[in-house]
């Protein structure tokens, strides 16, 4: 099994009004642990993969920010209230798209999980690298590369 989708990409909110394509492999791909976006997803965790801004659109409808709408901005169908991807605070290099939102997601595996410090104690992921909370900044470009190394 890869852990790079076959470009380019698309899928849907579960109603389909909303559609979206990536035409470019994930940096990263994630599982969050924290109580935030066991709220937000209503399970375990939350999965994430991390899409380069460039290779991201919406292709179809226009979400709209749900969540906590602060400084993070959650994109969500108006209709269905999928929620489909955020868009970080700071961070306008990558998307962090929910990849069960494309219509192929057989690739995905979660590389890091975090906030394990707030894990339901069923949960497993499967993920090669776990934190307490989120990796320290300076181990993101090694993580990156490795991840890449096995893609």
């Amino acid at each position: 099994m890869t852990n790079t989708p076959t470009l380019p990409s698309e899928g849907a909110c579960r109603c389909g009004r909303v559609r979206l394509k990536i035409s470019k492999p994930p940096i990263l791909t994630m599982a969050c642990h924290c109580t935030g976006c066991q709220r937000m997803s209503s399970s375990a965790y939350s999965l994430g993969a991390a899409i380069p801004t460039d290779g991201f659109e919406v292709t179809q409808g226009e979400p709209v920010i749900g969540g906590l709408h602060g400084e993070h901005k959650h994109y969500f169908c108006g209709h269905c209230m999928s929620g489909m991807f955020t868009r970080p605070a700071g961070m306008d290099w990558f998307v962090n798209l929910r990849p069960t939102m494309l219509d192929n997601v057989s690739w995905f595996s979660p590389f890091i999980e975090t906030y394990t410090s707030e894990k339901l104690a069923f949960a497993e992921t499967g993920a090669r690298h776990a934190y307490e909370t989120f990796p320290p900044m300076e181990a993101y470009e090694g993580l990156m590369a490795e991840y890449h190394t096995q893609s």
